[in-house]
């Protein structure tokens, strides 16, 4: 980037917590956590996909943090690892654009790769985006895809998502080495005291997607009250404190599928 970009006090304390988020940063859970926490505060987006590439370009790892509503048609085509669309992106950005890169919309005039790979984004309804990639490292490299940034989005997003590219690089390998080994640990462990239910598993799959205590209660036939209840009960069971904590603890389990 050649502009100068001149930091706020509140965007200093922003990224300082962020950047100490992320040192905590050692599974999907706590990936997750960060991501849709302090790191919303200076790239507020609604889907994150992040690709380890391998020594030989080749993919090892695709990982998709989303706040929004996403089907699994929809996550299989933005996500598949052999031509999914952040794939078909990661390789053209990588090796034909300036990095990182703000992607908005319209501008297709033309028959340029980016240009049709923007208007495959407006018909996917990804919104504006940001884009940026490691260089190839000894260990691989990494790509990272926010989708859904706000309207305002400018170049002051992409200057954050430079400064915060070593750590979501750092991140992602310490989740993906992490992610085979057992996930007892002390006072956390994948066995639970008490089983989480067949009902309990259900709302936690509509509180993912998004859906209120209402919108659950009325989708599963049950009063918002009840939806309250059970959420007060899969809280305790899973010793989390909110919504965002227990559906992230349910991924770290695998309860979600």
């Amino acid at each position: 980037m050649d502009d100068l970009v001149v930091l706020s006090l509140r965007e200093q304390e922003y990224l300082l917590r962020t950047i100490e988020s992320a040192l905590q940063v050692r599974r999907r859970r706590q990936f997750f956590l960060w991501t849709q926490g302090q790191f919303q505060s200076l790239l507020p987006h609604e889907i994150m996909v992040c690709i380890q590439f391998g020594g030989d370009g080749e993919v090892v790892h695709i990982e998709c943090m989303h706040s929004v509503i996403l089907d699994e048609q929809s996550k299989e085509q933005l996500c598949n690892p052999h031509d999914g669309f952040a794939l078909r992106l990661a390789r053209h950005c990588r090796n034909e654009e300036r990095l990182p890169l703000l992607i908005e919309q319209g501008e297709r005039s033309d028959s340029h790769p980016l240009s049709r790979l923007r208007a495959e984004m407006e018909i996917r309804k990804l919104g504006i985006s940001v884009v940026h990639s490691t260089e190839n490292l000894p260990g691989g490299a990494s790509f990272f895809a926010l989708f859904g940034l706000p309207d305002a989005a400018d170049s002051r997003h992409s200057f954050f998502l430079e400064l915060l590219l070593p750590y979501l690089h750092i991140s992602l390998l310490r989740l993906v080495a992490n992610a085979a080994e057992p996930l007892s640990n002390p006072g956390s462990g994948s066995s639970l005291a008490r089983p989480v239910t067949a009902r309990e598993i259900d709302i936690l799959r509509w509180v993912k997607q998004g859906k209120s205590n209402f919108e659950i209660g009325i989708i599963l036939g049950i009063s918002a009250l009840t939806v309250k209840n059970h959420l007060q009960k899969i809280y305790k069971k899973l010793n989390v404190q909110n919504r965002t904590q227990a559906v992230s603890r349910c991924m770290d389990l695998r309860l979600l599928g």
